[in-house]
């Protein structure tokens, strides 16, 4: 269930007569989030989400929260699309994406683990387990999180 004008907007970006509206509403607020991002139950967007850029071949799990300035994206974008070995990125269930940080996806499919936290600026570029913290410019995993209840 939505929480806030902004989670209302993601959701609502999968009608099929208003949701092409809010998805340019929310490019209008600042964020770009395709139509064709899946997104899974319970979303959270603190502080109005600004900055967020996720690629269109992106799965996002429940109770995920994505905080401002997160770009989700392919590391190859010199590369045109169809030349392109990346095939999208999974986030998992109850994962949190802190300010700033950034997913760059290269060959195949990234996963963010469940539970996992990407922590804020950090640049990951390679999947993870399940409840890791991943912090740094490259990302490294730092840590071990103890499983949300």
């Amino acid at each position: 269930m939505a929480k806030d004008f902004v989670t209302t907007l993601v959701y609502a970006r999968s009608f099929p007569i208003v949701g092409r509206g809010c998805y340019y509403l929310l490019k209008i607020l600042g964020l770009e989030i395709p139509i064709s991002v899946v997104v899974g139950e319970d979303l959270e967007i603190p502080h109005s989400g600004f900055g967020i850029v996720i690629h269109p071949w992106t799965k996002i799990g429940d109770r995920v929260k994505i905080y401002p300035g997160v770009t989700i994206g392919r590391g190859d974008i010199h590369r045109a699309i169809t030349e392109s070995n990346f095939k999208g990125v999974e986030v998992s269930n109850d994962v949190i994406l802190a300010a700033g940080c950034k997913i760059i996806g290269g060959e195949g499919l990234l996963k963010i683990g469940q539970g996992t936290i990407i922590g804020a600026n950090a640049v990951l570029l390679q999947s993870t387990g399940e409840n890791e913290i991943w912090a740094g410019v490259p990302a490294k995993r730092i840590g071990v999180r103890e499983p949300p209840v």
